[in-house]
């Protein structure tokens, strides 16, 4: 039984805590030029909003430069001319800030260096990119696409993308350990009915991405002896789609106690669902996000979720294409970025 003592003690951190994430709401807000309303419901995906997409980029980008540290700047023989080649939209960024957060690291880390970075367009052709000296390239691409890149005859690095040519650079996320790390973690919470909300998306050429958390999910669960299909949920990577999932999900007789989802977009859907639904996180289900993007944090209650090092993936992508720039390199390098678990209390124990 806690003690009046214990009780008015933990008042008092969670107070403290509260009074911290107003303060860099503040300081979100003052730096957007908007109010701390405002903020607060772009940062949890309020549908009902209406604000333009720009000022909503421009929110999430601040509260993503709070969390930046800014490195040392170095000094490099040769200011480079770099190309960015980005998949995703300024839309889709918005509803997964995952390659927003990358992007601004990787646009950081090229001012830091003093690089020129150019924006390529979908209608660029080889002549029009003779002056650059590298290209990255963050999304999702397909195979024409690779083609196309290859055509410019340029040092390429891809980040969060491993074209099946070898002899590219890239930059990576451990996807295999930072998955098992989740479902090890909710196994050893005594979850045994752990339910998937994942993700799909089709590339340019029309062909189905299937996401590797999915797969090793699926792996580990029937490895287990504890793969049921009606647990396993796909849909887009935005909150729109975690909630009519989570639905999915809360409708079944036999209800998972712990659902793992293929980012924190999607589950501040899957928040709004459970809501709606009159229960409680995590006392009546227990969630797992994927990302830790500036709003995990600022969910009610804070989101557990796998962190992944945006800002170095950023800072990596450009390191690499300079150093093979500069040195002629010409074997390719492959960076797998491990990542790691932010418990937070979105997740209960059922032993």
């Amino acid at each position: 039984m806690i003690e009046p003592m214990q009780l008015e003690q933990m008042y008092k951190i969670v107070m403290s805590l509260r009074e911290i994430e107003m303060t860099t709401i503040k300081e979100i807000a003052d730096k957007a030029g908007v109010s701390i309303t405002t903020v607060s419901r772009v940062l949890n995906y309020d549908e009902s909003l209406n604000a333009k997409d720009e000022t909503k980029k421009r929110i999430f980008e601040i509260a993503d430069e709070l969390e930046y540290k800014m490195k040392e700047k170095k000094k490099h023989r040769k200011k480079l001319r770099i190309g960015v080649i980005y998949s995703y939209s300024l839309e889709e960024e918005l509803d997964d800030t995952f390659y927003l957060s990358v992007r601004i690291a990787i646009e950081k880390q090229l001012t830091e260096e003093g690089y020129k970075k150019y924006q390529i367009e979908d209608k660029e052709d080889v002549q029009s990119l003779s002056h650059l000296d590298g290209i990255i390239c963050l999304g999702t691409f397909s195979e024409s696409m690779v083609k196309r890149i290859d055509a410019f005859q340029k040092p390429v690095v891809f980040v969060d993308a491993a074209p099946d040519d070898e002899k590219y650079d890239t930059v990576v996320i451990d996807m295999k350990k930072s998955v098992i790390n989740v479902m090890d973690y909710l196994m050893d919470k005594g979850h045994r009915k752990i339910a998937l909300i994942g993700g799909h998306e089709m590339d340019g050429d029309g062909k189905e991405i299937v996401d590797e958390r999915t797969q090793i999910y699926n792996s580990y669960m029937a490895e287990k002896g504890l793969l049921q299909s009606d647990y396993v949920k796909i849909g887009a990577y935005s909150p729109k789609y975690g909630y009519c999932l989570m639905k999915e999900l809360l409708d079944l007789e036999e209800k998972p106690t712990a659902v793992f989802v293929a980012n924190d977009s999607l589950a501040v859907g899957c928040y709004k669902a459970i809501n709606e639904m009159g229960l409680s996180i995590p006392a009546d289900i227990s969630i797992v996000g994927f990302n830790d993007i500036s709003v995990a944090k600022y969910l009610v209650p804070p989101l557990t979720t796998v962190h992944v090092y945006m800002e170095f993936m950023g800072e990596r992508a450009v390191s690499v294409l300079a150093e093979r720039i500069h040195s002629g390199r010409v074997i390719s390098i492959r960076t797998t970025i491990p990542s790691k678990i932010i418990e937070r209390e979105s997740v209960i124990s059922l032993w």
